[in-house]
């Protein structure tokens, strides 16, 4: 059986996050695509997160309600908490209390180095039904026994 697999048209894995999905550029959510999704998955749901702040984990992007059966996220999904177009998601708060995709912002200070940003999908064995705009915490706290699978991409910036 294949591994299940998240990737970019737009990075590779821990490569540089193009500017145009930072705070600094057009900030706006990159393309991202995953494949092999693990049988008997009901619902994939996605945190995207930066490890390496200074105030701890800094919550970036969450997404749930995302179907099975779906392929990938398009470039630049709506900042709604429930979208229906171009593919039907709900949205998390992100660490801005914002439903959507806040952009990385890494400080200017060299000396503490790039940032990690991870995208991490998530195959669930059941379906969440869960009002839109929960947080990072909320989301995790509903999903903790029904991850049947993971996949990962990390980006720098």
């Amino acid at each position: 059986m294949a591994a299940f697999r998240l990737t970019s048209p737009a990075f590779e894995h821990d490569g540089d996050l193009p500017l145009r999905y930072t705070a600094d550029g057009d900030d706006v959510s990159p393309p991202l695509v995953w494949e092999d999704v693990p049988e008997g998955a009901r619902e994939l749901v996605l945190v995207c997160d930066d490890p390496d702040a200074e105030a701890g984990v800094f919550t970036h992007w969450v997404v749930y309600g995302i179907a099975p059966d779906e392929s990938g996220l398009p470039e630049n999904l709506p900042k709604d908490a429930l979208v229906e177009e171009p593919i039907s998601v709900v949205q998390g708060l992100n660490e801005f209390d914002e439903a959507g995709y806040t952009g990385p912002q890494p400080p200017d200070d060299a000396t503490l180095g790039p940032h990690r940003y991870f995208f991490r999908l998530f195959a669930l064995d059941k379906e969440l039904d869960l009002a839109p705009g929960v947080t990072r915490a909320e989301l995790r706290k509903a999903a903790k026994d029904h991850i049947i699978g993971q996949a990962e991409l990390v980006g720098i910036a």
